[in-house]
């Protein structure tokens, strides 16, 4: 299943789904929103989430075996950096590979103050590098200490995740870098909403795999996807998120459309976003779609390609 997807991933069209398990204990109103799906079978596989926001949500690794079992398809699970120390990480990695969960997003994750848990303290014993490490020594047969496991893991596939937007362009190619170094088989970026950006993100990346070799230089760019149906949705990402573009004609229409109405405000967001999602598909076919769980967003996008 897994080598499957590594294959896609390489070689063919890749797309992904993000799911956001939520704050309560059971992962079925998921699979239920996906089970609606017209056009899963466009879909790679998901990934699941690991508390986005440091808000309390249902466990990634056990939602990815639940969605992974009943779907058929692989799930990327995400692992933050926050809310584990070294033991944490390798043995959720030793339990989730015995699931067959074998792709890890490795993210840093949230700050802890942000939480909506009060008092909530973070624990980065290092940012997503060491994850990628720690997986690059169970790929190996060993613990982080270099202790040998008695019965060598499945092979883990790491991913991690880029940046979409920086002001020099020296600063994202030396994130791609550290990435790529440590093991990345993907990266995905943050959502691109233009296609000048995706191009030189490509061009970025593809000129900083150059200086790799073997494994390494099979390192793949994702391009991320958010389809924007609301203004205040593209002005929120504009204004607060860093690492994103947001262009100024985007904004334009969706204040022009909503000064119309709702409906036409949402007619010319997805209108773009499909059009966006067509464009980038031609330009790099790796897209991971995001849409906070509004799945039917997914199959407005998903239904001409």
């Amino acid at each position: 299943m897994f080598e499957n997807l590594i294959n896609k991933l390489r070689e063919d069209r890749f797309i992904t789904l993000e799911t956001t398990p939520g704050h309560e204990p059971t992962i079925e109103p998921i699979i239920k929103k996906l089970e609606n799906l017209k056009n899963i079978e466009k879909l790679c596989g998901f990934t699941t989430t690991d508390n986005p926001l440091a808000r309390l949500k249902y466990n990634s690794i056990l939602a990815s075996i639940k969605l992974q079992n009943r779907f058929k398809k692989p799930v990327i699970a995400t692992i933050s950096m926050r809310d584990r120390n070294k033991i944490a990480l390798q043995s959720d990695l030793l339990g989730a590979n015995d699931f067959d969960i074998r792709a890890i997003l490795a993210l840093t994750g949230d700050p802890a103050k942000i939480s909506d848990q009060p008092n909530t303290k973070g624990v980065f014993e290092g940012d997503s590098t060491l994850l990628l490490d720690i997986i690059k020594c169970f790929n190996a047969g060993i613990d982080y200490a270099g202790k040998p496991f008695k019965i060598r893991p499945k092979k883990i596939y790491p991913f991690a995740v880029s940046n979409a937007y920086a002001k020099k362009d020296t600063t994202l190619a030396k994130k791609f870098a550290k990435k790529i170094e440590h093991g990345a088989v993907g990266i995905i970026t943050q959502p691109v909403f233009d296609v000048e950006n995706a191009k030189n993100l490509l061009n970025i990346f593809e000129q900083t795999r150059k200086n790799f070799s073997n494994e390494k230089a099979k390192s793949e760019l994702i391009f991320g996807f958010f389809p924007i149906t609301k203004l205040r949705t593209a002005q929120f990402l504009a204004s607060h998120v860093p690492g994103i573009n947001v262009p100024s004609n985007l904004v334009d229409i969706l204040y022009k459309a909503n000064k119309i109405s709702e409906e036409e405000e949402f007619k010319v967001g997805i209108e773009f976003s499909k059009n966006l999602f067509k464009e980038l598909l031609k330009i790099h076919p790796k897209i991971h779609i995001m849409t906070a769980n509004k799945f039917e967003l997914a199959d407005e996008i998903l239904n001409n390609i």
